[in-house]
């Protein structure tokens, strides 16, 4: 799995290069889309050919590297995130059969509640990079999940969020579910990003994933 180890730069050079922009260097996603940072040595990360496609204070999460930022960057957050893999075999069922895939018309409401609930970074167009799926209250989207980084056949589970009027029922874990049999039937390996601090990482171990590695992960900018 040395693809997971780096999965933003292979994900960004690779299925998703239509995507996103840079060079051989150094990678984003395209605006709109998840704002992300990769780079082919994530321990040495070049941003010399990020500058001109970087606004100043325009915020982006890497991945995989320490030490001091870059002359004229800066980081504005650190922290850590396990890499999980799933290491179960497929769920039996279809736990959400009613979640309706998330299209063009529900771009709005996934951004609003991605921006309430903060599952990772989340853009307008996030939701084209893969699969989603909602849960709804007739017309208001309460819960969702869906797919983001893709390389080889890896494919991430992300985007998992819960409108805190509906939380502890399941929501989320269902729709994982249903990902989690998508995904494997077409022969895929299930993965997902989690914050060290975030709960939900032991909620993810119960259901079936294992840590595969812990990262540096860090929010960071131009400056101004």
């Amino acid at each position: 799995m040395n693809q997971l180890d780096n999965i933003f730069w292979h994900s960004l050079a690779g299925p998703f290069a239509h995507w996103s922009e840079g060079t051989d260097r150094a990678r984003r996603f395209a605006r709109g889309f998840s704002p992300m940072l990769a780079f082919p040595d994530q321990a040495h990360p070049d941003f010399t050919d990020l500058v001109p496609l970087c606004d100043p204070e325009e915020r982006f999460y890497s991945d995989g590297w320490s030490g001091s930022a870059p002359a004229g960057w800066r980081v504005e957050m650190e922290s850590t995130m396990f890499k999980m893999v799933w290491d179960k075999p497929m769920p039996e069922a279809d736990e959400a059969p009613e979640a309706l895939p998330l299209g063009p018309r529900h771009v709005e409401a996934a951004l609003e509640l991605a921006l309430l609930t903060k599952p990772g970074p989340f853009g307008l167009r996030t939701i084209e990079l893969g699969e989603y799926f909602g849960l709804f209250e007739g017309e208001r989207l309460i819960a969702m999940a869906g797919e983001r980084l893709h390389a080889g056949m890896l494919r991430e589970i992300s985007g998992v969020c819960t409108h805190p009027d509906f939380q502890g029922r399941g929501l989320a874990r269902r729709l994982m579910t249903k990902l989690l049999r998508r995904e494997m039937a077409r022969g895929e390996m299930p993965f997902l990003h989690v914050a060290s601090g975030n709960p939900a990482r032991a909620l993810y171990a119960r259901m079936g994933f294992k840590d595969y590695l812990e990262s540096v992960v860090r929010i960071v900018s131009r400056a101004p």
